[in-house]
């Protein structure tokens, strides 16, 4: 089924602090061949005809050096929160009030293919929330509290869930204000819309979408970049 897509903006998170990496700068403003991290998705916003507007989360210190006059699309800022989820939060309030559509990405996931973040948006259209993810490569077992296994899960059912993650505005805000009110904490944005009861639609991605977080996952991407300038030439 192929539908319209709704007015959507994009949150990007860009307010991390790069601890695990071991780097003094936020891992999302290190650069990563000829750019930073986060232009890579500044980027594949600005030249996705889904997206209207960018929300760029980030530290006030990091705004100056985006040079805004590089994109077609209106980027605004907003400021990161203590948790994911305010961060997220701060975002929302950020956006148009004729917004329709949410698109939150981490911007420490600079390799999202441009086919992938257009079957999300369009699921996302289609069933209010949707979700990048790659099916579970590992044996996944369940602890007991004591360091003993419990059980091990049916890996043929287990995802592992990427950004973007794409929420209609309406459906976040209830979910918000149900989060906020119940003191609700969690470590992605679909949980949220999960915990008022919404279906939220997996959408195969790739594991090449990964999120920066370690040193190896650091030396990676330096890798896939140092291969793609390789190939270039």
């Amino acid at each position: 089924m192929n539908q319209s897509i709704l007015k959507t903006s994009a949150i990007l998170l860009a307010g991390g602090q790069g601890a695990r990496l071991g780097s003094e700068e936020p891992k999302q403003f290190l650069n990563l061949g000829d750019k930073r991290v986060v232009e890579y998705s500044l980027e594949l916003f600005d030249q996705s005809p889904d997206i209207h507007e960018i929300i760029l989360v980030c530290p006030q210190d990091f705004r100056e050096s985006i040079l805004l006059e590089n994109y077609h699309t209106q980027v605004v800022f907003a400021d990161p929160g203590l948790r994911r989820q305010d961060s997220v939060y701060s975002g929302f309030l950020a956006s148009s009030k004729d917004s329709e559509l949410l698109c939150i990405h981490d911007a420490a996931r600079p390799f999202l293919a441009p086919t992938e973040l257009s079957s999300v948006i369009q699921a996302g259209s289609e069933y209010g929330a949707a979700v990048l993810g790659t099916a579970a490569k590992n044996t996944i077992k369940k602890e007991d509290g004591h360091g003993f296994v419990e059980a091990t899960l049916d890996r043929s059912m287990l995802w592992e869930i990427q950004t973007p993650q794409v929420i209609k505005k309406s459906l976040l805000e209830k979910a918000f204000s149900y989060c906020y009110e119940h003191h609700i904490e969690v470590t992605d944005d679909a949980s949220l819309v999960e915990s008022i009861g919404h279906q939220v639609k997996i959408v195969p991605g790739s594991y090449r979408n990964y999120k920066i977080t370690t040193p190896d996952d650091w030396d990676t991407a330096q890798r896939v970049i140092h291969e793609e300038v390789r190939l270039t030439y």
